[in-house]
Formats: C-alpha cells, sequence, structure tokens
C-alpha cells in the first residue's frame, strides 16, 4: 500500500475556495461520501471531528493532516486538496494551511495507520513536494508526483 495506490483522481480537488478550518474538514469528508471503502460516513465524520476537537491536525510546514481510525470505513482510503488561500488550521507552528489530506483507516489497522501518517509527513515535509503539490494543474499530477517520490519506497 502507497499513497499513490490509495488516492484517485475523483478524491482530489485542486485550489478549494473555502476560508474556514471547520468547511474544509467537512469537504475533505464530502470528497470521500461515495467511497466503496466507506460503510458508515457519519460514523467517520464524528471520528475525524473528535480527532480534531482532541489536537489540531494542522502539523506545521502549511500541511493539515486530519485523520481518524474509525469504523466508519473498511479499508484505508485518502483525499487529497489544496487550498486556493492559505487558512488558518490552529497549525502546531500556527502557519496557514495549503495542502490538506484526509486519511482514514479501520480501526485494527493501527501500524498501517501510523506508517501512513509517517508517510505523509515524510514526503509532504520536503520543501520540493509542497512546492510541486501547490503548483499541480491536476490530479493525475497529484498522483504522479507521488509515484514518483514513493518508488524506492516499500509498500506499508
Amino acid at each position: 500500500m502507497k499513497i499513490e495506490g490509495l488516492l484517485s483522481e475523483k478524491y482530489i480537488v485542486l485550489n478549494l475556495d473555502l476560508s474556514v478550518k471547520s468547511q474544509v474538514i467537512e469537504k475533505m469528508i464530502s470528497i470521500i461520501d461515495d467511497h466503496p471503502g466507506v460503510t458508515d460516513i457519519s460514523k467517520l465524520r464524528e471520528d475525524v471531528l473528535k480527532r480534531e476537537q482532541d489536537m489540531s491536525t494542522g502539523i506545521g510546514k502549511t500541511l493539515a493532516l486530519p485523520h481518524a481510525k474509525s469504523a466508519g470505513v473498511s479499508q484505508p482510503i485518502m483525499a487529497f486538496a489544496t487550498l486556493k488561500n492559505e487558512l488558518d488550521f490552529d497549525s502546531i507552528d500556527n502557519e496557514p494551511v495549503k495542502i490538506v489530506f484526509l486519511l482514514a483507516t479501520p480501526e485494527e489497522m493501527l501500524a498501517e495507520h501510523l506508517k501512513l501518517l509517517g508517510r505523509i509527513t515524510r514526503l509532504a515535509g520536503r520543501e520540493d513536494v509542497r512546492q510541486r503539490l501547490v503548483l499541480a494543474q491536476s490530479p493525475a499530477e497529484i498522483i504522479g508526483l507521488f509515484r514518483e517520490e514513493e518508488k524506492d519506497f516499500p509498500e506499508i
């Protein structure tokens, strides 16, 4: 399992035009509403919002990573968005967010969940990758970027 294998063009939105953190999280959840791995969208929403309430998923370096282990999904799912305008996400570095990943895994996949979070932060934590993500013109370009960056990484 790799990021490029979890992402699909239909779950990628570029230049999302929202200005409030809660709207962004809601939109990210709505993006994956029809994903075959979503078994209970209400439970998934509840788990993502609870995780966000416990501690902001604004992880710094213009990145937000709302995520949850949830009984509302039957397999790992991911959505990705870039934001038209930076916005406050209560990030740990107090910097605004421009790139958002949503990750949800079944509750029993803790190891995979943590490895996927680590993979995302490892790749998107690099300035060159973030720059390419923000400048991408199509969902296919986003998937290609992850395919290229993960080519030497092991499966999770």
